[in-house]
């Protein structure tokens, strides 16, 4: 239950189209659902804007199940990230108007055909092999009511490549950049671009790359000033970070033309 709904099951109680007894049964397991496995926090939305997320690496298929059947009856809807092989199936069964999405290994509700995007993000990749993370971030964005443009296979190994793509780039109003090895590319573009960037290390390359650590700390130490990094990986994390920053931006933008119009 997000602020709108909760208004309207309100404001729906004063005016007398719903009785005080039906708006007790919705809100009674509100702000949490103890499922004995799980603590669901329905209120999440109400505080921060975005409901709670299932992270199902680690959870048994009995548990899973019980997770997303809870938010998709409390909440209508739900997005679960990091999937294992024996999750499929069985969500699939039980679940069967979930979208899937196997490079990446999620899944989520379907996003209704007449949501409006609420900013217009890229997600850039350095190299092919960064294809998963990049799916992760595009398809969380894509479900918290981002526009994606995806700009594959840019890095720096043929950085023209960049440069061609940089008038594109530059319309957008916010990049994630995913990139393994030694990260070079998040701090090159931010170098040269003035659309801020979230950068994503990924755990591809030889042995010294240390699975990602080598990206990482090369993001982290950037000559690039205002370069935001996330863990390695972790095109969620980029996406919810840059659709709180675009969602907040454009709330601080209504609000001030609302203010103007007075």
């Amino acid at each position: 239950m997000n602020r709108e709904e909760l208004f309207d099951l309100l404001s729906s109680v004063q005016e007398g189209r719903v009785a005080v007894s039906e708006a007790l049964e919705r809100l009674v397991h509100y702000p949490v659902r103890d499922l004995g496995c799980a603590r669901l926090d329905l209120h999440r939305e109400l505080r921060s804007g975005f409901a709670e997320v299932v992270f199902a690496a680690g959870k048994s298929t009995e548990d899973l199940l019980q997770i997303v059947g809870a938010l998709q009856r409390d909440l209508g809807r739900v997005l679960i990230t990091r999937l294992r092989p024996e999750h499929i199936v069985p969500l699939k069964e039980n679940f069967p108007e979930l979208v899937l999405h196997p490079v990446c290994a999620a899944a989520h509700s379907k996003i209704p055909q007449n949501a409006s995007a609420q900013g217009r993000i890229g997600v850039v990749t350095a190299g092919t092999s960064d294809r998963s993370v990049a799916e992760e971030a595009t398809v969380c964005a894509q479900y918290f009511g981002l526009e994606v443009t995806p700009i594959n296979d840019i890095g720096v190994a043929g950085l023209h490549r960049l440069f061609q793509a940089l008038p594109e780039v530059e319309a957008l109003d916010l990049l994630i950049v995913i990139a393994g090895m030694e990260g070079a590319l998040p701090g090159i573009i931010a170098g040269i671009c003035p659309v801020p960037v979230i950068a994503v290390p990924t755990s591809v390359g030889y042995g010294a790359s240390f699975g990602g650590i080598t990206a990482f700390l090369s993001m982290l130490v950037s000559c690039s000033p205002g370069l935001t990094v996330v863990n390695i990986d972790n095109g969620f994390g980029a996406a919810l970070a840059a659709a709180r920053i675009i969602r907040h931006i454009r709330k601080e933008a209504t609000a001030n033309n609302s203010e103007n119009k007075r």
